[in-house]
């Protein structure tokens, strides 16, 4: 299933291209009252609520994707996690960018951790990427993102596919600096994640797919998951031993070569087997 939120929070199923308003299935979720649970409750109630979706999607007329606006497939996520440097051409180009290594080595993955990126700055491919810093470079970093279904804490490897409900294009936005990497990516729309959640059941393989992104219709990045240097079973494994794992938590998995920067008036073309693909407009943010 491909389950999506769309222009003023409504829910739809994604079928070929036209989205199927399902929002009706939100009356099955419990009333929430201050302190307000913790995660998506809809993404922790996804398998159990989705014959429903299914039935209300067989009910309901189709709209084209094209005239809809898509927001972040979650809401409300605990955290957003990135694994850095995951493939290993993209370390590489790294250490010859002055810019984007600031001089300093490049460390393996597990001498750095995972990174966390604010809630604040995710939005879906419609809302678009608001540059700041003009006179400072941003970037694009197109990758694959999962989101967590089931709560977790140390979660083994072996186990660690059951924890995801399932799968979406993520980009990881950038403003390069010597700040801190989680301060200069947690800036206001720099954590893009849509167009909709394709569930687990439909990709069986995520660490075999293409993707790439094109900006004013160049290829910029083109890669394969084949490529992570830690994968997707271990990312989540490890991340889950230094805190708990909730539903609607997204984790960017990291990005190739390739990366570079955006401008105000950009397209950004991202694609990924099996997912889809989704346009996000660059614009200043004043």
């Amino acid at each position: 299933m491909r389950l999506c939120r769309y222009n003023d929070n409504r829910i739809g199923v994604v079928r070929g291209g036209l989205v199927h308003d399902v929002t009706g299935i939100l009356n099955e979720l419990p009333a929430a009252r201050y302190p307000y649970p913790v995660g998506d409750p809809l993404i922790a109630r996804l398998d159990a609520l989705r014959p429903k979706m299914e039935k209300l999607a067989d009910a309901a007329t189709g709209v084209p994707i094209a005239s809809v606006r898509f927001l972040a497939p979650v809401s409300n996520p605990t955290k957003i996690m990135g694994t850095p440097v995951n493939y290993k051409a993209h370390a590489e180009e790294g250490m010859k960018d002055a810019s984007m290594a600031q001089h300093a080595p490049m460390r393996p993955i597990e001498e750095q951790g995972l990174f966390l990126k604010a809630n604040s700055a995710l939005v879906g491919p419609s809302e678009g990427v608001a540059v700041r810093f003009p006179d400072r470079r941003t970037d694009h970093e197109a990758e694959l993102g999962v989101i967590i279904g089931r709560t977790g804490s140390d979660i083994p490897y072996d186990k660690a596919f059951d924890y995801i409900a399932g799968y979406c294009i993520a980009l990881d936005m950038v403003v390069r600096g010597p700040e801190d990497r989680s301060f200069r990516k947690s800036i206001d729309s720099y954590a893009v994640a849509g167009p909709w959640l394709v569930t687990r059941d439909e990709i069986p393989d995520p660490e075999r797919l293409d993707f790439f992104i094109s900006v004013g219709g160049t290829v910029k990045q083109k890669s394969n998951t084949s490529l992570m240097v830690m994968n997707i079973a271990r990312q989540i494994s490890w991340g889950s031993t230094f805190y708990t794992l909730h539903p609607g938590d997204v984790l960017m998995t990291g990005t190739c070569e390739g990366v570079a920067q955006v401008k105000p008036g950009d397209v950004m073309h991202i694609e990924i087997d099996r997912i889809g693909a989704m346009d996000v407009p660059v614009r200043a943010h004043r």
